[in-house]
């Protein structure tokens, strides 16, 4: 491996989000309820749309594995930043540092193409209502998990093929509160020209490829909602939609950022980080609960189950 070949670091040290005692304190407790959030609401959509038949159709498949991946997202770094948080030495090793930069990769990666195919869904259902059982089968809904998660895993292993390559010779800090890929780079030694346009190459690959499609779903969504002469047929589709909308702004746009703009220690990567990698997963299930009546109705429809299995 690069790494030992040309220093005995074994470890690097993380700036973490703060030094001071008093607001690691603080920010410990905001981010245990961040987490404790992500975990309870993203179990539950889970649980309900597992226990109800109603919400067994291709859109809440899909809602389902992104609860999934949002729980294995938030559970990469958020643990180690509670853990940091509460810890005079913020360390990880460089095994641990290379675990997190591919299971980051590879769950936000999962959840950038599954959101681009729930924008295919939302297409189908709208565009094409009469025909949405055929276009949507379960063995294509299952095909189209399958190669998000194949996608994902093949470009995460060509961006941990970047991280093993780097040579790092006495610079260990990392200005960050977790290792990601661009707050590496400026700790090599070595010539990271190619390494950086490959990521940079890598990010516009997948997140073009990703949110392409959606940019392509939606066009044709507002076209043929415009085009209804009802307008509670636009309101049920705006409703619809809006949801995915939403979850496609927030982790697209911070993830993007965090990727395509130069590292530069400053605030706005760590917020960018912490926009996509904690607080996006947290707010997926409340966005598609409070935004979604047949959610609700489930959720209540659920917990009468559990209360008579109580009794």
């Amino acid at each position: 491996m690069a790494w030992s070949n040309h220093s005995v670091i074994t470890e690097f040290v993380l700036t973490g989000l703060s030094d001071d005692p008093l607001i690691q304190a603080l920010l410990f407790a905001l981010f245990l309820g961040i987490y404790v959030l992500t975990m309870t609401g993203n179990l539950t959509m889970l649980l309900v749309i597992t226990a109800d038949s109603h919400l067994h159709t291709p859109m809440y498949f899909f809602l389902s594995n992104l609860s999934f991946l949002d729980l294995c997202f938030s559970s990469v770094t958020v643990p180690k930043l509670l853990k940091d948080l509460l810890s005079a030495k913020k360390t990880i090793s460089v095994e641990g540092c290379l675990a997190q930069v591919f299971f980051v990769f590879i769950t936000a990666g999962t959840e950038a193409f599954l959101l681009s195919m729930m924008a295919y869904d939302r297409y189908a259902a709208v565009c094409h209502p009469l025909l949405y059982g055929q276009m949507m089968s379960n063995e294509l809904c299952l095909k189209l998990v399958l190669l998000s998660w194949g996608l994902a895993s093949l470009s995460s292993v060509v961006i941990v093929l970047l991280a093993v390559n780097l040579d790092f010779c006495e610079a260990y800090t990392i200005h960050h509160y977790t290792c990601e890929l661009p707050s590496l780079f400026p700790l090599s030694c070595s010539d990271i020209s190619i390494n950086v346009d490959i990521l940079i190459c890598s990010t516009l690959l997948h997140g073009l490829g990703t949110f392409l499609p959606i940019f392509f779903s939606y066009a044709r969504i507002v076209s043929t909602v415009l085009s209804m002469e009802s307008t509670t047929g636009r309101s049920k589709a705006f409703n619809t939609c809006s949801s995915h909308l939403i979850a496609v702004v927030l982790f697209f746009g911070s993830g993007l950022i965090r990727y395509l703009m130069p590292t530069s220690g400053s605030s706005l990567d760590l917020l960018s980080s912490l926009q996509y990698s904690a607080v996006t997963p947290m707010l997926n299930p409340l966005i598609y609960s409070l935004k979604n009546q047949e959610v609700k109705a489930a959720v209540r429809r659920t917990l009468g189950k559990c209360l008579r299995y109580l009794e």
